[in-house]
């Protein structure tokens, strides 16, 4: 494999320029928010891009101030519905995988095909009836109206990503267990999860972002702040008055909110990136 040192100084060059644009690129609309969240109302409507004084106005509004009990309560709608829909769709997945990467069965590959074609099946073109059936039943506007939504986005590529886990894992450790003693279920929790821990954690980490961005859903099938998580809140946002722009606070919103996605790539990254490439390869 080449080394970056055997590459001629100016290929070096034009990477480095090229990564230096996607960084640029990729960070803007980023960094353009966070100075937005520090924007007075009268600054929003200059053409300046950083703000003329640094203020925590916006933050204020959110935090403690009129828009205090519309984010506040949206992001424990947030954090708990995409934690059980996380929760669930990991242990469903987990018991779906296993069973295709280990068992001989027909329709193995229709399982696998509908689990692909449920992950890009369009959102917004069930929305609708989904909305209708839920009034009926008493599922609007309620966490388990957005939770059962949420799984048929997490447990597609969820099922997907751990299939390839399990293949990887030798079939031989399992039967060294059973040969031990163990049974079907103490060889599958001692011996087959453990080993997999990496793919569990990496398809976690993806399907709670999945359900942490969701403004479809959000949006469609809640009314009220019993149940709207951040995303959908956001649209909901007003100024102090009707003439003035809500921007500044839905853009310190956003930054909040932005925040634990991060830390949790900062902090996980290694096995994050360890857990896609070795659920990549097969060998």
């Amino acid at each position: 494999m080449m080394d970056e040192r055997d590459l001629p100084t100016r290929e070096k060059v034009l990477w480095w320029i090229a990564g230096v644009v996607v960084i640029v690129y990729a960070l803007f609309p980023v960094v353009w928010i966070v100075a937005l969240s520090f924007k007075t109302p009268s600054d929003l409507g200059s053409k300046r891009f950083w703000p003329t004084s640094w203020v925590w106005e916006n933050y204020d509004n959110i935090l403690a101030g009129d828009a205090q009990e519309l984010f506040l309560s949206a992001l424990r709608n947030s954090i708990g519905i995409s934690l059980i829909a996380t929760f669930i769709s990991v242990v469903l997945a987990t018991f779906a995988a296993y069973a295709i990467a280990r068992l001989d069965f027909p329709g193995k590959r229709v399982i696998l095909t509908t689990a692909l074609a449920v992950a890009i099946f369009p959102v917004i073109s069930i929305v609708t009836p989904l909305f209708n059936l839920w009034r009926n039943i008493g599922l609007y506007d309620t966490w388990p109206g957005l939770i059962i939504p949420y799984l048929s986005l997490t447990l597609p590529i969820s099922i997907w990503t751990l299939s390839a886990f399990f293949r990887q894992i030798p079939w031989e450790l399992e039967q060294a267990a059973q040969v031990d003693g163990a049974t079907t279920w103490q060889a599958f929790r001692k011996v087959i999860v453990p080993l997999a821990a990496p793919g569990v954690f990496t398809t976690a980490i993806i399907s709670f972002f999945i359900a942490w961005n969701d403004f479809v859903y959000g949006i469609s099938l809640t009314s009220t702040e019993r149940a709207r998580p951040v995303p959908a809140a956001l649209a909901f946002f007003t100024g102090a008055s009707q003439f003035e722009d809500p921007a500044g606070s839905i853009a310190a919103a956003a930054v909040i909110v932005t925040i634990p996605v991060v830390v949790l790539v900062l902090l996980f990254q290694r096995r994050i990136v360890s857990g896609l490439t070795q659920g990549a390869v097969k060998g």
